[in-house]
């Protein structure tokens, strides 16, 4: 089991979102999930393929189990014969036949089932993994931002995989095993005795029990194997991260005497994790080989007594190594069988999450554009965050079509609460918010996205081409249009001067750009949706002075039919809004246009003075 595997048993939990259950073994409902999840592959000829892949699964099955009565047979018939030695070995060759045939059936129904039942595990694979990514989409602001990006990938793609695993190592490996135990029981009972049957299913039983306690037993073991091997990894890694400041403080050994420690630590948990396993296979070995020997002694006692034959007892013991065969991956894969289910089950755990914003059943689009821009009204709206000891209260307020609102304060009034309430990635707790006469409510999702776009603080950019990242904001634009938004962005020039100009790639997160470049990105982005409503978070706050002054001349200009809603710390950039809000402790305190709030003399008056004083 690898270390992820082991981080596989950590809960995903988002505060303030329903939160997956706890995720435990269960068998039979993970069952229940599995044929689910096949039965919505979507598959060509599902039925057809389940079918005949349980047939190849029964058929071989059972010429496994039977070839040995062939062969016993055969040798019974030498064992009797006294004259024509050709007519008799002519037989024997016959049985030998017979019974390679079968055995040979028996080998490749497997193989004939993969190939036939194999698209519809890796299509559940992929529908799952589809459903389970979508959902995770879907769901509401709040849970993304309490999730581990990286646990909730690997959830997905455990999850994902773990189909594929399940269905090859316990439907189509361990479940036909025990169906192949009936069948050899009823052939051991049938025509020998039942005694024989009795002991082969003992076995097994035995066999099952030390597997699964000493597996669970060895569950610490690998526990601490797993944690010793990501102590050493991590040590490793943050050491050739931090490179220069080891080399500055001179660390070198310190760092090293603590991977070597770490290593040892890792030696010694490898010690008891392979030492562990050698008792759970030596173990297993033990209980086969009694079982196997008692098979033989009393097929020959049953010999001894004359009800049996010599045949007889070669081909319960060539049946009980067919059974005994798959046993082995039990003994192996137990625990990542056991893990893949716990994997699966976490996957549908995720899917389980409710999304809190969702379309109401009589939500509709948006009224159309008028071409003036978006008609925003907040009234009497309330919103008290889980993580925040301050919530907004009775926000009420309108923009105008065309007009630009200014929202500002300091860190934590809310702000921010009002521009997600507004784009609807979060509800009001009590009143409503607007568009064109709409409640965001009753508005569908889809229609809402195409009446807004939002230019963040910090924007973050797909690891792919500058032309992809811009034009992801209206994917259906013409490459004039795409540039037409880079120039309006003032981001052109530095696009044509570089070597691929908008095929560049802009790297993970886009940190091969600047903070200033990545805004401009962004606001080109937006621009090329042409929405109704804009909203500006501190949109220009990575540029210099020059830059800014292009991009505000530039917003001034495209404010031209469509509302405006921004966020913004630097007074200077908002002097012209038509509104300016200011909100502290989740109230609007003072509103007015700059002239007016400067000759109050209030709260924005002292901000005022305090940053034309600093610049």
């Amino acid at each position: 089991m690898t270390a992820a595997h082991a981080m596989a048993e950590r809960r995903m939990t988002a505060p303030g979102a329903v939160a997956p259950p706890p995720v435990k073994f269960d068998f039979w409902s993970s069952m229940a999930d599995l044929a689910a999840l096949v039965l919505r592959s979507g598959t060509r000829g599902l039925k057809t393929r389940l079918g005949v892949a349980l047939g190849l699964v029964l058929l071989g099955k059972w010429t496994g189990v039977y070839a040995p009565l062939l062969i016993q047979r055969g040798i019974d018939h030498l064992n009797r014969g006294h004259t024509g030695g050709q007519m008799l070995f002519a037989a024997f060759v016959g049985y030998a036949i017979g019974w390679v045939a079968l055995r040979f059936i028996s080998s490749a129904a497997p193989l004939a089932r993969d190939a036939i039942f194999t698209p519809v595990s890796q299509a559940a694979m992929a529908r799952s993994a589809v459903e389970t990514f979508a959902h995770s989409l879907s769901l509401s602001l709040n849970f993304h931002q309490s999730k581990q990006t990286g646990g909730l990938s690997r959830i997905i793609d455990r999850g994902a995989r773990s189909t594929d695993f399940l269905l090859r190592s316990v439907v189509f490996n361990l479940g036909p095993t025990v169906i192949e135990l009936l069948m050899a029981s009823y052939v051991l009972t049938s025509h020998y005795n039942w005694r024989l049957a009795a002991v082969a299913v003992a076995t097994i039983v035995v066999y099952v029990a030390f597997t699964f306690g000493i597996s669970n037993w060895r569950i610490q073991h690998r526990r601490a194997l797993n944690e010793a091997d990501s102590l050493a990894a991590g040590l490793a890694v943050d050491a050739l991260m931090n490179y220069e400041t080891i080399k500055t403080f001179g660390s070198d050994e310190r760092v090293v005497d603590r991977y070597r420690a770490a290593m040892a630590d890792y030696a010694v948990a490898g010690v008891k994790a392979n030492t562990s396993l050698q008792l759970l296979n030596a173990v297993q070995s033990v209980v086969l080989s009694l079982g196997l020997g008692g098979i033989t002694v009393l097929a020959g006692l049953e010999v001894l007594q004359g009800r049996m034959s010599l045949g007889a007892v070669t081909a319960c013991i060539l049946i009980l190594q067919q059974v005994y065969g798959p046993l082995n991956v039990l003994g192996v894969n137990y625990r990542e069988i056991r893990q893949a289910f716990i994997d699966m089950e976490q996957m549908i755990s995720l899917r389980q999450v409710q999304p809190e914003i969702t379309d109401a059943p009589h939500a509709r689009d948006l009224p159309p554009a008028s071409g003036q821009g978006a008609a925003l009204v907040f009234e009497a709206v309330g919103f008290q965050h889980t993580a925040r000891s301050v919530g907004l209260h009775d926000i009420s307020f309108t923009a105008a079509p065309g007009t630009t609102t200014a929202l500002v304060g300091p860190s934590g009034a809310g702000k921010t609460t009002i521009v997600r309430l507004a784009l609807r990635l979060l509800d009001p707790q009590s009143g409503r918010v607007m568009i064109d006469g709409m409640d965001l409510r009753d508005a569908r999702q889809a229609s809402l996205r195409r009446a807004v776009a939002l230019v963040p603080q910090d924007v973050a950019l797909f690891n792919d081409t500058l032309y992809a990242n811009i034009a992801f904001g209206r994917p259906d634009a013409s490459e004039a249009e795409v540039w037409a938004a880079a120039e309006a962005a003032e981001l052109a020039r530095f696009i044509e001067g570089l070597p691929y100009r908008m095929e560049t790639r802009v790297g993970e997160r886009g940190l091969k750009l600047s903070g200033g470049e990545r805004q401009r990105v962004g606001l080109a982005r937006a621009l090329l949706a042409d929405p109704r409503l804009l909203v500006l978070d501190e949109a220009t706050s990575a540029l210099d002075g020059r830059t800014e002054a292009a991009i505000q001349a530039t917003l001034r200009k495209v404010r031209t039919g469509r509302t405006t809603l921004v966020i913004a710390h630097r007074l200077s950039t908002i002097v012209d809004a038509d509104q300016i809000l200011v909100i502290r402790r989740g109230r609007i305190v003072e509103r007015g246009r700059h002239e007016d709030l400067i000759a109050q003399g209030g709260e924005y008056a002292a901000l005022w003075r305090r940053q034309t004083r600093e610049t």
